[in-house]
């Protein structure tokens, strides 16, 4: 099947462009700063937010091929590529990180992805690592394509065959999918701000952006990693860097999935007087981060900001930051 016969719109009809909803709350008023917020959460019910745009171009790249990719045990992209493959007819392979899962109960997130119908492949977190390495990816590979850890992916497929997606789904076609959200944004707000894993999304939207916008990243993993992938993935994607954009690491919390009581508290807050559910893993972190620079004056007034909301609280609740 040649990439342009998968028509995702009309299989799985995106709601697109997403809602722009303006929101009143007086933690950024009082410093004359307009919030919105962009509603990618509700493009579509199983793929939302930077899924989508990540995933859609990878998928007709696909064409139908078994997708194999890699995610931690509650990765929102292995769930969005299982539901992806369930609703357009192709295999998926998940590679989780993590060989003692395989020998245990499957959380929520990796139920869904099997009920959804990923063969999950568990590999020791040192495999995972170095699964860039030509050597340790052909080991994967072979795993998957010999049926290892729940039978052949609706038959034998050589290694060759899988179409890989890295994870996160954060490579340069992901990159160029996600400028879309740039367009969509452009003119409408002075600085748009995203909650980042794996630095795809932020790469395309900062692309996608007009020149007098700028583009800010809250990474939700420690490491201060993020700002030489976001410039490779921008390198191969566009060329070079492309737009305006900086990171703020203070708001990752301890981790992915970890939490501070400050945290817990302002998504709370927000819920409750929004009465917008608040995703805890990428979107509340964001606007932690959001309402401490406007606190800080790093807003002039009548700046108007956009932050994006790029999933639902569907997740497990994360651990607690020690």
């Amino acid at each position: 099947m040649p990439p342009e016969a998968l028509d995702l719109t009309a299989a799985l009809r995106p709601r697109l462009p997403s809602p722009l909803q303006p929101i009143e709350d007086e933690r950024f008023s009082r410093h004359g700063i307009r919030l919105l917020l962009k509603r990618d959460d509700l493009i579509h019910p199983d793929l939302p937010g930077n899924k989508w745009r990540k995933l859609a171009p990878n998928l007709r790249a696909a064409a139908g091929r078994p997708l194999l990719t890699f995610g931690g045990a509650y990765s929102n992209h292995l769930r969005a590529t299982a539901a992806a493959g369930r609703l357009l007819g192709f295999p998926t392979v998940g590679v989780v990180r993590g060989d003692e899962l395989a020998s245990r109960p499957l959380n929520p997130s990796l139920a869904q992805c099997a009920a959804d119908g990923m063969r999950l492949v568990f590999v020791d977190r040192t495999t995972y690592r170095t699964r860039n390495d030509p050597h340790v990816l052909a080991r994967i590979l072979a795993a998957a394509a010999e049926g290892q850890a729940g039978g052949p992916v609706h038959g034998p497929h050589p290694a060759d065959d899988f179409y890989l997606v890295p994870e996160g789904g954060s490579n340069a076609l992901a990159a160029g999918g996600c400028t879309a959200l740039g367009h969509e944004l452009q003119h409408r707000a002075d600085v748009v701000a995203v909650a980042c894993g794996t630095g795809g999304t932020l790469a395309g939207l900062a692309a996608g952006l007009a020149p007098h916008q700028r583009a800010i990243g809250f990474p939700v993993l420690r490491g201060g990693f993020l700002a030489g992938e976001t410039a490779r993935i921008q390198q191969e994607a566009f060329g070079g860097r492309a737009g305006d954009w900086t990171l703020d690491e203070r708001f990752h919390c301890g981790g992915y999935a970890r939490s501070t009581p400050g945290l817990d508290a302002f998504a709370e807050e927000f819920e409750a007087r929004h009465g917008l559910p608040v995703e805890r893993l990428y979107v509340a972190k964001m606007l932690y981060g959001l309402a401490t620079l406007a606190a800080e004056g790093t807003f002039p007034p009548g700046t108007t900001v956009a932050a994006v909301v790029t999933g639902r609280p569907d997740a497990p609740e994360p651990a607690k930051a020690a």
